[in-house]
């Protein structure tokens, strides 16, 4: 199989100065050498004591030798040597947990050989596994913050209904709260386990055609108790559409942008979707007439345990819209966010047919 050269590649790992500067040393010792012998020669010498002639010849391949293996010695540790005792001290950081080791460029006329596009190549490697260590630093925090708060509520309300001088209405009410709180908690278990799931798929269960259109309006009924508790109206527009994904991955997204458009629509308002086909693809909004978001959230909206709104922190985990934007991206369709604080907020999807 024929070896690809890397494209990054420009430079050999010993530069031409390099070979003309070991030209140059041998060409200097081999004119010595001549200008020895002619010395020799001239005096008569060659003939009058060839044992002398001998040793001292020995001597001077000895002396050749000795310089030509420093010079190669010398090559060698400038291209090979210390370029490998950077890589492995860095290496070295790495596994004890460094991730902020970076390697400097050897070169400064900014060309790559192997070595120097070695040392991007672990560099970009570093720089992956420092997020990648933030990331589930982050993801470990906000985990323990989201269990430990409906725990903490569980807990609390469990003591207080060991006291026998409650009355009926006050247990009833904390029975309750100790249920939404367990509710939350597997609602927050189930979504971590969903996305973990997404972000590890990378072949889609096979595709079947279904009604687009229908899929949302079962979604919309699915949620009556919530918009109808807040006195939402919804209105809907949905041009009929069949589609070919995997059903059940895709109600996911539905359920998470109408819950979210509920969630952050104030009393008495509405919530409005409209599906539209176009010649290659199909759009949906959901959009609310609720308190909207500025540019700063929305740059963070689809992050995992991202709240922008904390007044409505107690109502949601900050996974639905990560589920949405990640089975969205496993489909190759998009989904965006406008809004305006007071405003509103509109989400679309776009699928292809």
């Amino acid at each position: 199989m024929k070896r690809e050269r890397d494209p990054r590649i420009n430079v050999g790992n010993i530069s031409i100065r390099g070979y003309f500067i070991l030209f140059l040393s041998l060409a200097a010792f081999n004119g010595f050498h001549m200008t020895i012998f002619r010395f020799f020669e001239i005096n008569g010498m060659l003939q009058a004591n060839v044992q002398f002639v001998i040793n001292i010849f020995i001597v001077y391949v000895l002396v050749v030798t000795a310089i030509i293996t420093g010079s190669i010695a010398v090559v060698s540790r400038i291209s090979w040597s210390r370029p490998m005792q950077k890589l492995s001290e860095a290496a070295r950081r790495i596994t004890r947990g460094d991730f902020s080791v970076r390697i400097s460029p050897l070169r400064k006329d900014g060309k790559k050989d192997y070595i120097e596009v070695t040392f991007d190549d672990f560099n970009t490697m570093a720089q992956e596994l420092q997020s990648i260590e933030t990331l589930k630093n982050d993801f470990i925090a906000n985990v323990s913050h989201e269990i430990k708060t409906p725990l903490a509520v569980i807990q609390n309300y469990a003591a207080v209904l060991q006291s026998d001088s409650l009355n009926t209405d006050i247990r009833h009410d904390y029975l309750k709260t100790i249920v939404e709180a367990s509710q939350k908690l597997s609602m927050l278990v189930s979504n971590i386990l969903k996305l973990n799931k997404l972000e590890n798929q990378e072949i889609l269960p096979k595709a079947n055609p279904f009604d687009l259109s229908e899929q949302i309006r079962r979604c919309v009924v699915a949620v009556e108790d919530q918009w109808e508790r807040k006195q939402i109206s919804f209105e809907l527009e949905l041009e009929e559409s069949t589609v070919s994904y995997d059903e059940d991955m895709l109600e996911i997204v539905w359920n998470n942008l109408i819950s979210n458009a509920i969630k952050f629509t104030n009393l008495g308002g509405t919530v409005f979707i409209k599906l539209k086909v176009h010649d290659c693809y199909v759009r949906v909004t959901v959009s609310d007439t609720g308190c909207g978001m500025d540019s700063e959230t929305q740059r963070h909206i689809f992050d995992k345990f991202y709240q922008g709104d904390s007044s409505h922190a107690q109502e949601g985990n900050g996974l639905g819209l990560a589920l949405v934007k990640r089975t969205i991206d496993l489909f190759d369709g998009t989904v965006t966010v406008e809004s305006l604080p007071g405003q509103g907020a509109a989400f679309t999807v776009c699928l292809k047919i």
